[in-house]
């Protein structure tokens, strides 16, 4: 029986999973919710390293390797390019297409942490949308500034740092709202892509806010790319074995 292995983790890789039949794996890093309505399976958990995963290629016959994983996720893609090419399992990647900045936009390019803090220096109240980083750095906050930081799930902040756990999609009014009552001068973003979190730059605009955009990192090639969910879905469709439902 051939399998596809479906890497994922973001909003667009569980709409492919949703489309597949029981015998195909989604495999997930644990980091946020575990869907429990899907008719394929679910893995949770790392492979262990390239080799790891080619191990799992080959003990549990995968015969396609779809990576649907969020686009900062550069080392989980890194290993599944090794690990597919080592394997001689195709792989395939969607790779979301970039935001890119409009004519009144003030976005401030950086490509890592330090850089952040840096850009961060003249501003008192930044909104970070990064994810779980700035959470590793609540107790180095400069004393001039409050932070909001969103992510995924809950965690504690302190007298300077507030913590809101949400799941896009966001609304351009919830964004809205948010900025009204949060007071922000500088939203901090990682160039992520797509509709669901896109509102946050559009209230930025209106507002005639800057936004610290951290660039993507490089990614491996891969066999076939695709710049959207449905593209994936209809080559998988088209496959010689059995895939979508």
């Amino acid at each position: 029986m051939s399998r596809v292995l479906l890497l994922g983790g973001t909003g667009d890789a569980l709409r492919i999973a949703r489309s597949l039949r029981a015998e195909h794996v989604y495999s997930l890093a644990g980091l946020g919710r575990t869907p429990v309505d899907l008719a394929c399976g679910v893995r949770v958990g790392g492979f262990g390293g390239a080799q790891g995963l080619v191990r799992y290629l080959a003990d549990e016959a995968i015969a396609l390797l779809v990576d649907a994983t969020h686009p900062y996720a550069a080392r989980i893609s890194a290993n599944a390019r090794a690990a597919s090419s080592d394997a001689r399992v195709p792989y395939w990647a969607l790779r979301r297409p970039a935001w890119e900045p409009q004519a009144d936009d003030d976005w401030r390019f950086v490509d890592a942490w330090p850089h952040v803090v840096a850009a961060l220096a003249p501003f008192r109240r930044p909104l970070f949308t990064l994810g779980r980083e700035p959470l590793a750095h609540l107790d180095a906050i400069p004393a001039h500034q409050h932070w909001t930081v969103r992510c995924l799930d809950a965690h504690p902040g302190n007298e300077r740092a507030r913590i809101i756990d949400a799941r896009g999609p966001f609304t351009l009014d919830g964004e809205r709202a948010l900025f009204d009552a949060g007071g922000y001068d500088v939203v901090v973003s990682k160039n992520s892509g797509g509709a669901a979190t896109e509102a946050k730059l559009q209230v930025a605009r209106e507002r005639r806010l800057p936004v610290v955009m951290l660039r993507r990192p490089a990614l491996p090639a891969a066999d076939r790319e695709f710049g959207d969910v449905a593209g994936v879905i209809d080559a998988l469709r088209a496959q010689p074995f059995p895939i979508v439902r």
